[in-house]
C-alpha cells in the first residue's frame, strides 16, 4: 500500500505573505507577528509556540536555498522533505517545474554550474520589546531596565553546534558540495538540475555529534537584563533601535537588532498632542468675571497664570515652553490651559438678592421663579383667565 507523502508547511501562509513577497515584505510581516506573539508581550501559552513557528518561517524564507526548496514544493526541515519530496522532485512524472527548465537553459542549475555550500552560520532576526513609561519619563528621558528573552550563543560549543572534541563531517549525501544533481526528462529533452542537499541543508557538512546543550543549533534561548536609555521627547509608538541586541543567528551567527517600542501611560491631568500638553481648569463664575491668578503645576514647575476679568467659558491660556522637550533640536512645546467657568447651582437668599441687584444694574432682565410656578405656569394661568 502506498503511503501519502507528508504535506510541506506553508511558510508563506505562516507569515501571511504571498509567494512573490520581497525580503522587505517578509521582514515587515515577521516584525508585525513577532510583536504580537513575543513571550514578553503575549503571556498566552500558545504564543510561545506561535513565536517559534514564525521565527522558523522567517529563517526559511530569508535563506535563498531553503526558500528555493519551499518554492519547489518541499520542506527543508521535514525528514526527506527537500525539494525532491515536492511535486517537482524525482519520480514526479515526465515534467518538471518551470524554474528547473529555466535553470537548465540559463545555467543556474546545469551540470558544471554549482554554487559553493552555504555557511552554517547565518545572521539572526530582529526582536521587539514593549516598554511602558509615564509622561514625565517620556518627556525628560529615563534609563529603563528591561528583560529580554532572545537566542544567545551557546556557551557549551561557542556557536559551533558540535560536542566538545568533535568537528563537523563532510556530508556523504552530496560529498561536501552542498548540492545534489538529478537528471529528469522533460518535453524539451533531458535536464540536469541542482538542488540544495536535504541531508546537510546545503552546508556541505553534517554534525555527527551535536552539542548536548543546543542540539547542534549553536544557540540557546536565554533571559537577560538590559538598561535602555530613553531620550527626552519620545512619543507613544516610537521605537528605539539597539544594534546587535536581537536574536543570535543559527550557528552562533551575528545577532539582529532589538527594537524597544515606547508605550506612554495616560496621565491623570495632562493630555499630549505632539510636544504640546493640554489640561482643563475650573474657575468660579465670579473669578472669571472679576479676574484672578491661578497656580498651575506643570510637569516640572509651578506657573502663575493670570485670568483676565471677563474671561468667557472655553477660553484657553497658553504657557510657552512648558510642554515636552523636542526630541530633535532644542526647546519645548507649550502648555495649553483650557478654562471651564463654573456657575453656582444653589444660592442662598442674600446671594440671590445681590446677584439680582447686579443684573438690574446692568439692565439685564431675569425672570423670577415663584413657589406657585414658573414663567410658563403664569402664562398658562393668564391664558385660562385665572
Amino acid at each position: 500500500m502506498r503511503t501519502q507523502d507528508a504535506v510541506a508547511k506553508d511558510y508563506y501562509g505562516i507569515l501571511g505573505v504571498s509567494r512573490d513577497a520581497t525580503d522587505d515584505d517578509i521582514k515587515r510581516a515577521y516584525r508585525k507577528l513577532a510583536r504580537k506573539y513575543h513571550p514578553d508581550v503575549n503571556p498566552e501559552p500558545e504564543a510561545q509556540e506561535k513565536f517559534k513557528e514564525i521565527n522558523t518561517a522567517y529563517e526559511v524564507l530569508t535563506d535563498d536555498r531553503k526558500r528555493q526548496i519551499v518554492d519547489l514544493g518541499g520542506d527543508p526541515y521535514a525528514p526527506g522533505g527537500g525539494a525532491g519530496a515536492g511535486p517537482a522532485g524525482p519520480g514526479a512524472g515526465p515534467f518538471v517545474g518551470f524554474q528547473d527548465i529555466m535553470d537548465a537553459f540559463f545555467g543556474a542549475g546545469t551540470t558544471g554550474t554549482t554554487r559553493p555550500p552555504r555557511s552554517r552560520t547565518r545572521s539572526g532576526a530582529d526582536a521587539i520589546l514593549r516598554v511602558d513609561l509615564d509622561l514625565a519619563e517620556t518627556a525628560f528621558g529615563v534609563e529603563a531596565p528591561v528583560t529580554v528573552d532572545t537566542a544567545v550563543v551557546c556557551t557549551g560549543c561557542n556557536g559551533a553546534g558540535t560536542a566538545p572534541g568533535t568537528q563537523p563531517a563532510s556530508c556523504e549525501a552530496c560529498a561536501g558540495q552542498g548540492q545534489v544533481q538529478s537528471v529528469q526528462r522533460t518535453f524539451l529533452g533531458q535536464v540536469v538540475s541542482s538542488r540544495p542537499c536535504v541531508a546537510c541543508q546545503g552546508t556541505g557538512t553534517t554534525i555527527p555529534h551535536p552539542c548536548s546543550t543546543c542540539a547542534g543549533d549553536g544557540r540557546v534561548r536565554n533571559r537577560r537584563s538590559l538598561t535602555v536609555k530613553i531620550p527626552a521627547g519620545v512619543e507613544d509608538g516610537m521605537r528605539i533601535r539597539l544594534a546587535g541586541q536581537g536574536e543570535v543567528g543559527p550557528g552562533g551567527g551575528p545577532p539582529g537588532d532589538l527594537y524597544v517600542e515606547i508605550h506612554e501611560r495616560p496621565h491623570d491631568i495632562f493630555s499630549r498632542k505632539g510636544d504640546d500638553l493640554h489640561c482643563r481648569v475650573t474657575v468660579p463664575m465670579t473669578a472669571a468675571a472679576l479676574g484672578t491668578r491661578l497656580t498651575i503645576k506643570a510637569l516640572d514647575s509651578e506657573e502663575q497664570v493670570e485670568v483676565k476679568p471677563g474671561t468667557q467659558p472655553g477660553s484657553t491660556l497658553r504657557l510657552r515652553g512648558r510642554g515636552v522637550p523636542h526630541l530633535r533640536g532644542t526647546g519645548r512645546g507649550d502648555l495649553f490651559v483650557h478654562l471651564d467657568v463654573r456657575t453656582p447651582t444653589k444660592l442662598d437668599a442674600e446671594s440671590e438678592r445681590r446677584l439680582r441687584e447686579f443684573a438690574r444694574a446692568r439692565g439685564e432682565e431675569v425672570a423670577q421663579l415663584s413657589k406657585q410656578g414658573g414663567f410658563f405656569s403664569r402664562m398658562r394661568d393668564a391664558f385660562n383667565g385665572h
